[in-house]
């Protein structure tokens, strides 16, 4: 899916979609004497329907060759350099347009159709005279999500897969913790009908303009397709569904099937990839229920990129600089795979161990042998305050001790508007901006830790326990870690969210019903990897999720999706950091 265009919907939602100027150019594009060149190729599926293919083959191929193809619903001429590149390099590769997108024929329905679709276009390539009946996928972001479900289908001829920036329906994408946002229409826009949507779909003004009119308007979230002026049965579908059940567990691979999967996988994301949520997820379900042996052969890499970067590194986006070692060269990394998992070649000297990590602000690449093993160890942060701490400039404290002070608070009310004109002006993409955090004193808590008397890497997941007590039925939290350096500056580290009435399970909605404090455990942050700079600080800040780019929870406990600002209650948070309710920010601390 195409990255977020602010940073508040890095935050919020997964980035579901692929920028073609960014993901689709490989590192040294071939030369076109190298390739072959076949349009309109029509693969037939077993219910009759025919996708379009374009096909490129190597023009030296003298025999059968392992097959790639990607499967999008982005037009499949986005890819042209992909095939070029890949073909020029001795693999045969088709892009494919999804099932009633492009030139391909029947209807498109996102996500849930591609699992069948997939298991047919890998059987049918697997039969061409050019391929040796072994088949790859290319792709990330949907492309990384058809991987995961294609191989849960178990076409006999697929080899390996190389998921990226993959999605977890439910999970990071159409929403985050249950936690919905208009990025939906956005998305779902960009793929109606046909054709090419995607100078509509990238006109970040236009979108920004669209989602702060809804913002203000007060109209409930489920309307905002006939506010926008695209109606959409997806998008109903969606909003019918606001929290995890069996219609999203019907998009993604079961246990059993993670369980039987044995092919080998190269797993793809980046520290600041919208759906790292939703790629991580796969991951963990694979070697939850994976056998030894196949968890043995599924390698991680986790860059330090955004949702594009995962198939184009960049030096410098959202404000950050980061140094040569992180401009991997990830097509050269796809091919060094393909040539280990399926011509018998040597390992990718890459992957030292089965997870690849890179350190942010040292830049190097560290491994581990398990995801959980690049952290060293967990230490606990205690909130306390002296006064109330929501102001940046008169902050709670984290600290090694439990707190002895009073409730902090702040009061969240869903008709202040205000956060919208900030909005407004924002850099796009920004993971160093503090204008929102400096606009919304008083309506958020912030606290820091002392400096750190040396350069500290902190590599895994942050995790915050905080016992919370809220005066209405339900409202959303958004809960953030950034480094404030010596010189005052931010940089965002991670990020999680919450909705009250899901506090024991995203699975079932229990309205709070008490004043009294409840413990809330948000265990869902994203993965990071920095240096932490000698005399920087670590800055926590707890807040409601109330933007232009998220759902907006009214607080009156209804059916959100439904809600209008004649529901609005506001609400006051109060967050207890006593003896009786220590609330704890564990900071994972990488190994020596």
């Amino acid at each position: 899916m195409q990255r977020k265009s602010t940073l508040i919907s890095i935050v919020l939602l997964g980035a579901f979609a692929t920028v073609v100027a960014r993901a689709d150019q490989p590192a040294s594009p071939p030369h076109s004497e190298q390739v072959k060149f076949q349009w309109g190729v029509k693969i037939p599926l077993r219910d009759g329907v025919k996708l379009n293919a374009t096909v490129y083959t190597p023009r030296q191929q003298k025999e059968p060759a392992p097959c790639i193809f990607t499967l999008t619903p982005y037009i499949s001429q986005n890819y042209h350099d992909r095939g070029m590149y890949f073909a020029a390099h001795g693999y045969p590769f088709l892009t494919v347009d999804v099932r009633g997108r492009g030139n391909s024929e029947g209807e498109f329905r996102p996500l849930i159709q591609e699992a069948r679709d997939g298991h047919d276009v890998v059987e049918w390539l697997a039969q061409q005279p050019y391929c040796n009946g072994k088949v790859t996928m290319w792709g990330g972001s949907y492309a990384g999500y058809d991987q995961w479900v294609t191989a849960k289908e178990f076409p006999p001829a697929l080899a390996t897969i190389v998921p990226v920036a993959s999605p977890y329906p439910g999970t990071d994408f159409p929403m985050r913790a249950n936690i919905a946002g208009p990025y939906q229409m956005q998305w779902l826009t960009h793929t109606s009908g046909k054709a090419s949507q995607d100078r509509i779909f990238g006109d970040i003004a236009f979108w920004s303009t669209v989602n702060r009119q809804w913002f203000e308007s007060g109209r409930p979230f489920k309307e905002l397709d006939t506010q926008l002026g695209n109606p959409s049965a997806t998008f109903q579908e969606w909003v019918a569904h606001p929290h995890l059940d069996d219609y999203w567990d019907s998009y993604n691979p079961t246990a059993e099937q993670y369980a039987k999967l044995s092919l080998p996988i190269l797993t793809i994301t980046g520290a600041y990839d919208g759906d790292q949520p939703g790629a991580l997820e796969h991951y963990r379900q694979h070697m939850k229920h994976g056998s030894a042996q196949a968890k043995a052969r599924h390698y991680l890499v986790i860059g330090p990129w955004d949702h594009a970067g995962t198939r184009t590194p960049q030096a410098q986006f959202g404000g950050l600089t980061f140094g040569p070692a992180s401009l991997l060269d990830l097509p050269k990394l796809h091919l060094d795979w393909y040539s280990w998992t399926l011509q018998g070649g040597k390992k990718p000297e890459f992957l030292q161990k089965r997870v690849a990590y890179y350190v942010m602000n040292a830049d190097r690449w560290r491994y581990a042998d398990s995801l959980e093993a690049v952290t060293a160890q967990s230490r606990s942060y205690f909130l306390d305050s002296s006064s109330n701490a929501a102001d940046v400039l008169a902050s709670g404290s984290l600290g090694t001790s439990p707190g002895n002070g009073k409730p902090d608070q702040y009061i969240y009310d869903p008709r202040d508007l205000s956060i919208a004109e900030v909005e407004r002006d924002l850099e796009p993409w920004s993971l160093t901006d503090q204008r929102t955090i400096y606009a919304q004193q008083g309506k958020q808590l912030v606290y820091h830790t002392a400096p750190f008397e040396r350069d500290t890497e902190i590599s895994g997941f942050f995790k915050l326990s905080a016992w919370l007590a809220i005066d209405q039925p339900d409202t959303d939290f958004v809960v953030s870690v950034h480094e404030i350096r010596p010189d005052a500056s931010s940089i965002l580290l991670s990020n999680d969210q919450q909705r009250a009435r899901y506090r024991d399970s995203k699975r079932q909605a229990k309205l709070i019903t008490t004043r009294e404090p409840l413990k809330y455990d948000f265990d869902g942050f994203t993965f990071t990897s920095r240096m932490v700079s000698k005399g920087s600080r670590l800055r926590l800040v707890i807040g409601p999720a109330h933007s232009i780019y998220s759902q907006k929870n009214f607080n009156s406990g209804g059916d959100v999706s439904s809600e209008s600002m004649s529901d609005a209650r506001p609400v006051t948070v109060k967050l207890f950091h006593d003896r009786a309710h220590p609330s704890v920010l564990f900071v994972p601390f990488g190994r020596p």
